[in-house]
Order: C-alpha cells, then structure tokens, then sequence
C-alpha cells in the first residue's frame, strides 16, 4: 500500500504554516509546503487579527500542493487557543476578530468575580484564571459592545473558524472548547451554569465535537477533490501533547515556543484546591483525557526583546542571540515570567530592567546578559511548575519531554535539565503539525489509537537527550528566584 497523503495548517500566535504529511507504514514524514508571518493589527488603538488574510496564505499552500497533483485524503487547521470569531449567516465575520493581548480584557477577573465567584468558574472549568481567556473577552464585548453579542448567531475559536471556512461545518472540537473557561470537562460540553451567569445568548456556542471527527468534504472551489475536512485537535497544544514520544509513566511534557506550556496527562480532571491555588488548567486532549498543565509566559519574552532591539538598527538571530547569551555571566539575575508586564507587548528590555531594579537586582548587560536573564528564569520557572504539579498528585515526574519550535533552543533545553534536576529528552520541532497530520490519520482508520501515534512519532523523528549539570549552583539560583515576588 502507498503512502497516505495529510494536510496541516498550524496557525501560531507568530506564523502560520501549510505542512503536507505522508504517512508510509509507521512511519510519518512532513514537508513544508509555504510558511507565512502572523501577528496583530494594530486598529485605532486596538489589536486584531486579519483572519482573511491569514485564509488566503493556507490558499496559497493548497494551491501549491494541488499543483502537484497529490491525492490528499484530508486536512485540518489548529491555533492557539481563546480567540475567536463572531458570525452571522453567511458572512464571513461581524468584527476582525480581537488578539488576547488586547488591554480590553484588563481586570477582566475583578469583573468576572462580580457576577459570578472565582471559586465557581474553577469549579465549573478547571481552567486557569488568565485574563486573556474567552470568558473574559466575551464578557468585555457584552460590557463594551453589545450590540456584537446580540447580532452574531454563532462563535467559533480560530482553529475551527479556518475548518469551517474550508468545510461550511461550524462545529467547536472539544480541545479548543476547553480553552474558552466556559467549557465543563466532567460533563463534557458547554457550561451552562455560567453562559447563565453571564447571560451570554446561549444560541452563539456551536456544537462541540471530539477530537478526530470528520467534519465532512472539503468545499470543491479549494481544489483537492477527494479530501475531508477533519477536526483534529484544533488547539495546537492539543496536537503537540499528542505527539510526545513518551512511554511508560513519570513524564512531563513541555510545548515549548512563544509560550511554554507545561503538564502532564491525566484521565480526569483534577479541580482539588491545590491546583486551583497554584493555577493549573485542565484541557482536553485526544482520546478525551486531560490534560493538566500550566501556561507560563515562555520564549514571546525573548521574541520581544529582539523585536525592541531590532528597532535600534541591530541585525541579529536567535541564534547569535544564544551564543550572547552562552558567554554571559549566569545565575545571577532572574525573573518572574508570570509577572503581568511581561504578558503586554512594548519595551521587554526596559521592563525586565524596571522588574531588577525594583527587586533589588543588577541590570542584566547587554543583550546576551538579558537573554541568558529570561532563558534561566525560565527554566527555574519550569523547575517550580514541575515541583507543584508532584505536590498536587503525589506523584513523581523523572523525564521531561520538550516538543516544538523552542525544542531547537539548546541553551534552554540544558539549562532546563540543569534547573529541574530530570532528564530532558527533546523533539519533535514540528510537534504540533505532527500531531494534527497522525490524529487524521487515526480519525480516518489508518493508525488505531494514541499508541500507535506515538510510537510513529517516536520511529520518526529524532530525539536529544540533556542531562543535569551543576546541581549546587542551580539549587542556589532557584532558592534566589523563589524569594522574588511572584
């Protein structure tokens, strides 16, 4: 038997990319068919994204693959999660859709907290309380215009907008939905105890379908006859979770890039009080379990400093950035990634001077010095993370697996090994996109289950294994980071 033929098309809060996957026995391998920059647009003093554009860029890659004449037998679109898009009819949107990092959402919980109890959102979601989630920024539309909520028959989050824009199905995949913070993970589908509180118009939320669904075909003027339109796991984390090449028990697992996503999986969710004051999610993952993770602020920090120093006329890499910050001097200047500011876009050097400053810390020297600052905090950051996900279940966690982009960062990966006293094993990069092509594959009878992914994954991609160095100094450093304020 040939090879069978996937598409992906993995949006990331950066860039967006078209992936065509090939699966041949056990074996998966993925080329990249176009790739494209993302970002907000900044509108009168408001940032949005330019869903349409982003639209024609996954064209553009259908039509190069098209042009080659593959039998693609499906395809499926995963994002970043909370945003989402207001529809009504046949209209391809009523409002560009707003960016999380929008300052509409600023004391988004204090309102919230108002109309219904923090502890009753947790209890209801398991989610972690972050102001960017959909439940706050519907509630910003239904404060700041409300004309928008009563006009829109329908939402959709963004990964399932672009299905729906390829199948004409509306249908919210059940990943996706768990991001909102109005999606129940013990009952599985659309919290009504807070659409009530809220007295959101229940009419707007789609149906939630599981992860792996076939949504149905993909609409004939986009080419490509023969293919289905599958709801994969339309959150992105979702798709990278499920390719970890993890086996056995005791790991973690780290989807590592603009944010650091850190957690483990779990059969069910877990809502103790434990994980609600440490602020720890629950979000589905393929096969319907959960996903038990925290989102920490990750490599956007460095994304920013090189966007501000970019600005100053300096021509730099990532990559030449690393090697500045491998000759700086190290653990002696730290962060908290959790602080707010670091959330916002602006100056992200002069913010991470303005937090040493206040907490009685040198200014980091130059940009290696400032980079090597953000990659170490990280790491400590991931080290407490792990720390408090052991003190909530009791169990141990020995291995680190880190996927995606940030998986080729070396520096962070053995600094990460370094901070967390585990072993870190790393890849694949394209994580995500691998996850999204294998769940099709599954959905559509050519792999048997989440094993069986996995262990393509595994037989597929390389994988580099860290291991701890320099225990007493981390050790230190940590009890140093831990007396910051968080």
């Amino acid at each position: 038997m040939g090879a069978h033929h996937y598409i992906a098309c993995d949006l990331g809060a950066d860039s967006g990319r078209v992936m065509l996957g090939s699966l041949e026995g056990e074996r998966v391998t993925l080329e990249e068919i176009h790739r494209f920059p993302n970002g907000p647009v900044n509108v009168f003093g408001s940032l949005r994204w330019d869903v349409l554009r982003i639209f024609d860029e996954l064209k553009i890659g259908l039509g190069r693959i098209a042009a080659r004449g593959i039998a693609v037998e499906s395809l499926s679109c995963d994002s970043w999660g909370v945003d989402y898009v207001l529809l009504h009819g046949n209209e391809p949107m009523l409002t560009p859709p707003y960016h999380y990092r929008d300052a509409r959402t600023d004391g988004g919980l204090e309102r919230a907290n108002a109309v219904v109890p923090l502890d009753t959102i947790f209890s209801e979601t398991g989610i972690q309380f972050m102001t960017i989630n959909t439940l706050y920024q519907l509630h910003a539309d239904q404060l700041l215009r409300p004309w928008v909520l009563k006009s829109a028959d329908r939402f959709l989050t963004i990964g399932d907008y672009f299905n729906y824009l390829f199948s004409g199905v509306a249908r919210c995949e059940e990943s996706l939905a768990s991001t909102t913070q109005l999606y129940n993970p013990r009952r599985h589908k659309w919290s009504n105890k807070l659409i009530r509180g809220f007295r959101f118009p229940k009419a707007i939320f789609p149906e939630i379908v599981p992860s792996g669904t076939v949504l149905g075909p993909l609409l004939p003027e986009l080419g490509l006859a023969g293919a289905k339109v599958v709801a994969s796991c339309s959150h992105d984390t979702g798709g990278a979770v499920a390719a970890v090449p993890a086996e056995g028990r005791g790991w973690a697992y780290l989807s590592s890039g603009t944010w650091s996503l850190l957690g483990i999986e779990s059969k069910k969710p877990i809502l103790t009080d434990k994980a609600r004051q440490y602020n720890f999610t629950n979000e589905v993952g393929f096969g319907g379990g959960i996903r038990f993770l925290k989102n920490i602020v990750g490599l956007w920090i460095v994304q920013e400093c090189k966007r501000a120093w970019s600005k100053t006329g300096e021509s730099m890499t990532y990559e030449s950035l690393n090697e500045a910050a491998s000759r700086a001097p190290g653990l002696r200047i730290f962060i908290r990634p959790s602080d707010p500011r670091f959330l916002k876009p602006g100056n992200m050097p002069e913010k991470i001077a303005g937090f040493c400053r206040e907490t009685g810390q040198p200014v980091p020297e130059g940009t290696g010095g400032t980079v090597r600052c953000v990659l170490e905090s990280l790491a400590l950051q991931y080290r407490q993370t792990l720390e408090q996900i052991e003190d909530i279940t009791g169990k141990r966690i020995t291995k680190l697996h880190i996927v995606g982009g940030g998986s080729q960062n070396k520096l962070l990966n053995q600094f990460a090994a370094n901070a967390t006293g585990r072993t870190v094993m790393t890849g694949p990069v394209e994580a995500t996109a691998a996850g999204n092509v294998l769940i099709q594959a599954v959905a559509l009878g050519h792999l048997p289950s989440l094993e069986a992914l996995r262990h393509a994954v595994r037989v597929s991609f390389p994988a580099q294994t860290y291991e701890p160095q320099d225990a007493t100094g981390w050790q230190k450093a940590y009890e140093h980071f831990c007396q910051l304020p968080s």
